[in-house]
């Protein structure tokens, strides 16, 4: 396998598959490590949304083995990621691999319209008890590396009403996560109004947006469809 030194090199080698370049997170030789070999591509990026990545594209004849080098280089931590039907079939090709989960990406280049007073936190006060209460398994956390910086809607006492994270983003891409609102809050379309704050300041500085969503939920889905996101059937695979 050959290693790709730049962010241009990458982006043209993976023909400007979104994923593939969030991951390389614009620090190749730093945070992340990129190879090749025929068309096949591998980005590694460690800790990258809670979990040390492997996100893999390219025919199956190249990508098995490009793949069992890359880990056998990496170690056993890194999760093969990417398009559901590869992950499938890469777990069926590489010994010791299999299927982790299935989840949805969902991107976007427009930034929303939608009316909110939603506004960056000064900090992070309030979130991680909110996110305890809201949403226990968030993937985002104020104590997080690459978390950035989070935004809110508040009440009139100035409590916290729902929020949303800057986590993750490369230089081409913004990523949004940490999605929670209060319990109490819900079913008053808050959580789409934060979410379309921060997608629209996310597409304004990066270009781009993207996030992970569960993709057995379905409203959660249809308001980031409405947002402007598009969906992409993912995978992960582990050792």
């Amino acid at each position: 396998m050959d290693e790709i030194s730049t962010a241009g090199e990458l982006a043209s080698r993976a023909e400007g598959d979104l994923l593939q370049v969030w991951a390389g997170q614009g620090d190749l030789g730093g945070r992340s490590r990129a190879w090749y070999s025929g068309d096949a591509v591998v980005v590694a990026a460690a800790d990258l949304s809670k979990h040390d990545r492997l996100v893999v594209r390219g025919p199956m004849d190249d990508l098995a083995p490009l793949v069992e080098d890359a880990l056998a280089e990496l170690g056993p931590t890194y999760r093969p990621f990417g398009e559901e039907p590869v992950i499938r079939e890469l777990a069926d090709r590489v010994p010791g691999l299999s299927l982790r989960a299935t989840f949805g990406w969902m991107e976007t280049s427009v930034a929303p319209s939608e009316t909110t007073t939603a506004a960056w936190l000064d900090g992070s006060a309030g979130v991680e008890e909110l996110l305890t209460v809201a949403s226990p398994e968030s993937y985002a956390w104020p104590s997080d590396s690459g978390v950035s910086r989070w935004a809110a809607l508040t009440g009139e006492a100035g409590e916290l009403l729902s929020i949303a994270a800057d986590a993750w983003s490369a230089p081409d891409v913004g990523f949004l996560a940490g999605v929670a609102t209060r319990p109490d809050a819900r079913g008053r379309g808050l959580s789409r109004q934060v979410c379309a704050f921060v997608t629209a300041e996310l597409v304004k500085r990066h270009g781009r947006a993207a996030l992970m969503v569960d993709g057995r939920n379905e409203i959660a889905i249809g308001v980031y469809r409405k947002l402007g996101y598009r969906y992409r059937g993912v995978a992960a695979a582990h050792l």
